[in-house]
C-alpha cells in the first residue's frame, strides 16, 4: 500500500495556522474573552450572564427561546445561565402555558447600569487598541461572516 499523502506547502512549519480561519477565530475569541472578563469583573458576572440581564431588563418577560436566539446559544446553555442568575436572585422565570418567560428582579435591574458600564468599557478597550474605525469594520465583518457561515 503506497502512501500518497504529501504535506501541503508550508505544513512543515506552523505558517498554515495563520491562514486558518478556525485557528485565527479561536485566537481572536480568546483575546476578546480575556478583555471582556476584565471589563465585567466589576459586575461579579461573566459577560454572557451580563448580556442575559441586559436583554431581560430591556424586554421583561422575554422568552427563553428568544434569549437563546438573540445570544446564539443553545437552549440548554441558556437554561444553565438562567439557573445561575436565578440562584443569584438577578432574574426569575414564570411559566405561562408551555412558554417560559424571564424577568429581571429588582436586584437585576439595579445591576444593569454596572453591566452597561462594563460593556462600554469593553468597547472602549478594544477600540483603543484597534481604533474606532477598524473595530467597527471588524465587528461588522464578523457579524456578516457569521450569518453566511450559519446558513
Amino acid at each position: 500500500m503506497s502512501n500518497d499523502f504529501q504535506p501541503a506547502a508550508g505544513d512543515a512549519d506552523e505558517s498554515f495556522l495563520h491562514n486558518c480561519l478556525y485557528f485565527t477565530a479561536n485566537r481572536l475569541s480568546r483575546a476578546v474573552t480575556r478583555m471582556a472578563d476584565e471589563a465585567f469583573a466589576t459586575t461579579g458576572l461573566a459577560p454572557g450572564y451580563g448580556y442575559v440581564i441586559r436583554l431581560c431588563v430591556a424586554k421583561p418577560g422575554i422568552t427563553q427561546k428568544e434569549l437563546s436566539e438573540k445570544l446564539y446559544i443553545t437552549p440548554s446553555t441558556l437554561t444553565r445561565f438562567i439557573d445561575k442568575l436565578e440562584a443569584k436572585r438577578l432574574v426569575e422565570r414564570k411559566v405561562q402555558g408551555k412558554t417560559v418567560l424571564v424577568y429581571p428582579t429588582d436586584k437585576g435591574r439595579e445591576l444593569e447600569p454596572t453591566i452597561r458600564a462594563a460593556s462600554k468599557q469593553l468597547l472602549e478597550s478594544y477600540q483603543a487598541i484597534l481604533g474606532i474605525e477598524a473595530a467597527t469594520t471588524l465587528t461588522q465583518s464578523l457579524e456578516s461572516t457569521s450569518e453566511q457561515l450559519e446558513k
